[in-house]
């Protein structure tokens, strides 16, 4: 995801929000209404949301330091992570303890104009906002479907707003059916189921965001395509002859670590091996342009040691299934071989 997609997206739910947020409380001071009450607090924690991805994205830019090497990209994933917490707190859980309170002392909603037209506006609003996210999201999202895309997504604004839009939504047509419901029978109790309603929907996407977001900061490999191109990449056939065993993570959603132990002729020079290496390095990242830290480990491969030990072979993030044939030591094509860790490296890791 473009930082300027991603921006585009959160500026426009922010918009949104905050103009409902206000058009909400409004209502509820003339109405009285519970659900238009959990509306205008959950568009306004939306509308803070919207500003820490914003800071995230901001804090996640600067350069890296002595101190943190590998730079703040993942800034972007902890503010994430503080929007699924505060989606959580201040728009759940405060919906649900509203909705108790309406459930358990009821009262009649007053001006019934002022909630329903106030939700009539921000369902259109949130529509507008929405549609904004999904056509950034669609740039970015391929063949997968909007469920692959919210798990695998390494950007985390994106899915965040889509989600909380979906939940607005959702949200409003519950609020909209509960004022309706408590008007058309005179009692306020429906108000409140409406509100409570509200309530368990945050606290579920909030969950759903925490799990992925939670996922994302404790690292999550480079994709499927990613790793095969990388490894198609590492290898020449004359100096690197296969790769032995790789590992990625990402650093940030848009910065990508390899570090991979490679195969070499067992009569190359340090200086052709460390030529190989640089030139691997290039490889890398004309194949894969966010693969910026690089770091490869010239050893010798062993089909002995390879066929004793277990095949580490299949990296995080790449194929999920493999062979019996991709998985031979003897058999496996350059690129796609098992460990090997007999032998003297010669050399060390290069760093880009």
């Amino acid at each position: 995801m473009s930082a300027s997609g991603g921006n585009k997206a959160i500026v426009a739910a922010l918009g949104a929000n905050l103009a409902i947020a206000v058009a909400k409380f409004v209502a509820f001071a003339f109405s009285g209404s519970s659900s238009m009450l959990a509306e205008g607090v959950h568009s306004l924690a939306d509308s803070g949301n919207q500003g820490l991805l914003l800071v995230g994205g901001k804090k996640a830019k600067r350069e890296a330091t002595e101190e943190h090497p590998f730079g703040y990209g993942r800034e972007r994933y902890i503010y994430s992570f503080l929007v699924s917490i505060v989606l959580f707190t201040v728009g759940g859980m405060f919906a649900i303890y509203e909705g108790y309170e309406k459930i358990k002392h009821p009262h009649d909603i007053e001006h019934w104009y002022w909630p329903v037209g106030v939700l009539v506006f921000a369902i259109i609003a949130e529509s507008f906002s929405f549609r904004t996210a999904i056509r950034e999201s669609n740039e970015i999202r391929g063949k997968q479907t909007w469920t692959q895309f919210i798990r695998r997504a390494k950007a985390p604004e994106l899915p965040v707003v889509l989600l909380e839009d979906l939940g607005a939504l959702v949200g409003l047509v519950l609020a909209l059916c509960g004022v309706g419901i408590a008007l058309a029978t005179g009692d306020g109790v429906w108000d409140g189921i409406g509100t409570l309603c509200i309530g368990v929907l945050l606290i579920v996407i909030a969950i759903i965001l925490a799990a992925e977001t939670k996922s994302l900061l404790l690292g999550e490999a480079g994709g499927v395509d990613e790793v095969k191109k990388i490894r198609a990449a590492i290898v020449d056939g004359d100096t690197v002859t296969r790769v032995i065993h790789m590992r990625t993570l990402h650093l940030g959603p848009e910065e990508l670590l390899v570090a991979a132990k490679i195969a070499v002729q067992s009569d190359d020079t340090a200086a052709e091996v460390a030529s190989a290496i640089n030139a691997a390095e290039a490889r890398i990242r004309e194949a894969v342009p966010i693969a910026r830290v690089i770091y490869l480990e010239p050893d010798i491969y062993s089909a002995a040691a390879a066929a004793a030990g277990e095949n580490p072979g299949k990296t995080p993030g790449g194929p999920e299934e493999a062979s019996p044939e991709e998985a031979s030591p003897d058999e496996a094509s350059p690129g796609e071989a098992g460990p090997g860790e007999a032998g003297p490296a010669k050399g060390g890791p290069t760093e880009s």
